[in-house]
């Protein structure tokens, strides 16, 4: 089994950051912390746009490990649109583009503004990449959520309060 130790987490940062442009932001310490917190192996896969496996593997490989011949089920965070969507119950849009700190993480945008909606109402993110934490963030916090890619990294989530 994949097992990540503390003495590697450099090496993993490292190379997290050397795969995926969304993980330069990792360089931040705040941020390590409070992404740390929240996702999963899964997580970062979906937002770095990586295969599981492949993920798994180069991290073992750059730990000295043996690369795994065991396959990881991945997660599916795109789908069909939902009944419950429609345009005109969009009330905030937050596009991680905009964002005055940028390394300020979009989740906690999202959980902010999840505070002045109410039922019935949607919020849309829109970011660069699959913000894999901040959905399944949003699914545990009882929201419905539907994710789409729109064109090449434009991908916008759509947070609608029950």
């Amino acid at each position: 089994a994949f097992r990540p130790c503390y003495q590697h987490f450099i090496h993993y940062r490292q190379t997290l950051i050397r795969l995926a442009p969304p993980f330069r932001k990792l360089k931040n310490p705040i941020l390590r912390r409070t992404i740390a917190k929240v996702a999963t192996i899964k997580h970062i896969a979906s937002v770095g746009d990586i295969p599981i496996d492949e993920l798994i593997s180069k991290l073992r490989k750059e730990v000295g490990q043996s690369e795994t011949a065991d396959s990881y089920e991945d997660q599916v965070y795109f789908g069909e649109q939902p009944i419950w969507f429609s345009p005109d119950k969009i009330v905030r849009s937050i596009n991680e583009a905009d964002l005055k700190d940028k390394d300020k993480m979009a989740l906690s945008s999202i959980l902010k503004e999840a505070k002045t909606i109410e039922t019935g109402e949607i919020i849309e993110l829109v970011t660069s990449f699959l913000p894999a934490p901040g959905i399944d963030a949003m699914k545990n916090k009882g929201y419905s959520v539907w994710t789409k890619e729109e064109e090449t990294h434009v991908i916008k989530s759509y947070f609608l309060k029950n």
